[in-house]
């Protein structure tokens, strides 16, 4: 029995000089680390987080970093996958989403031996940031501006809709656009809107998102946009029942129901995090609140070989005659 313990004891030493010796040489390599915690409905939601996710395997891939994630449940999950992860050795930590606002920064300033970043980053003006601390932001209303034109000047109807997920500022930026958007492009063209929740679980909610747009379909709008994390694959499924069209939102979405995406508002997530990590890698990450719109990249609309059928060419040049006009600042996009 003794030399059975021993003989453990041996081989977890040997086993813990191996990963000190690993670690010692990744560091040397100047290998990065990066941890990431996922917003509610997680992989697979085909928008918002597998934007990010699409982030960390490029860095992989391009920087050879090494990554790990986290699915966290609902509430204090978030917080302690995020202390999980910091009491680790990575170099950068990114909560995705603006829930994660609170706890992140919290956690930053607990661990400023490490670096974090939080997408969608809610903050106050004037609120003093934790200098290991980056918060990503979007001009989420110009880039819903301009789906709103699409969805304007080809409405048959003259009714479009609009589906939130969680109530909240951030969702409220994307409505804000987007009317503002279908307005300016046919004023007489109505938009209606309903939200399908108020508590993060409205993110993941397919069933409610589809009895939401077939109402809205039968109401006698013709083009969904959502801004709604998975919730939205509902709506899209009601799209292809209804045989009318749905704008989906984050990522490309063009391949959850072909023919029946107008186009979909890109939010450029994935870039954001992969230049994060370049920064730590290149030892230039610095805390700060970093905004991207059309002007820097950071959002956009879909118009490739998929759906140019879908938008006459009338259409899109009317489109890009107004991202000139935000760009230049002739046309301030509302935020509420």
């Amino acid at each position: 029995m003794k030399k059975a313990i021993l003989l453990f004891m041996a081989f977890s030493l040997v086993v813990t000089f191996a990963n000190c010796a690993k670690k010692k040489e990744e560091a040397a390599k100047g290998v990065v680390k990066a941890g990431l915690v996922f917003d509610v409905g997680g992989r697979g939601d085909k928008s918002f987080n597998d934007a990010a996710l699409r982030g960390l395997e490029r860095a992989k891939q391009e920087l050879g970093i090494e990554f790990q994630y986290i699915e966290p449940g609902e509430g204090s999950d978030r917080e302690s996958a995020l202390r999980t992860l910091a009491s680790e050795d990575f170099d950068i930590i990114f909560g995705v989403g603006f829930i994660f606002t609170d706890d992140i920064t919290a956690i930053a300033k607990e661990f400023p031996g490490r670096n974090f970043a939080c997408v969608d980053y809610s903050y106050a003006p004037g609120q003093a940031m934790p200098p290991n601390l980056v918060g990503l932001k979007f001009k989420e209303e110009e880039g819903s501006f301009l789906v709103g034109a699409i969805a304007a000047l080809l409405t048959k109807t003259n009714k479009v809709g609009f589906i939130g997920g969680m109530e909240s500022a951030l969702i409220h930026k994307f409505e804000a656009g987007y009317k503002a958007g279908v307005k300016y492009a046919n004023p007489g063209c109505s938009v209606v809107s309903a939200y399908a929740g108020v508590t993060g679980n409205a993110f993941k909610n397919p069933i409610k998102g589809k009895e939401i747009a077939l109402s809205m379909y039968g109401q006698g709008a013709d083009i969904i946009y959502h801004a709604s994390g998975s919730t939205g694959l509902g709506v899209f499924e009601a799209a292809r029942v209804k045989e009318k069209l749905a704008i989906g939102v984050d990522s490309d979405q063009y391949g959850e129901a072909p023919g029946n995406i107008l186009t979909s508002m890109i939010k450029k997530v994935d870039v954001a995090v992969f230049e994060t990590i370049k920064s730590v890698k290149d030892k230039t990450f610095k805390g700060e609140i970093r905004v991207m719109g059309l002007r820097e990249g950071g959002v956009d609309y879909v118009y490739d070989a998929n759906n140019k059928s879908l938008i006459p060419d009338p259409v899109r040049e009317k489109v890009e005659e107004i991202r000139k006009k935000i760009v230049s600042g002739e046309i301030k996009v509302p935020q509420a």
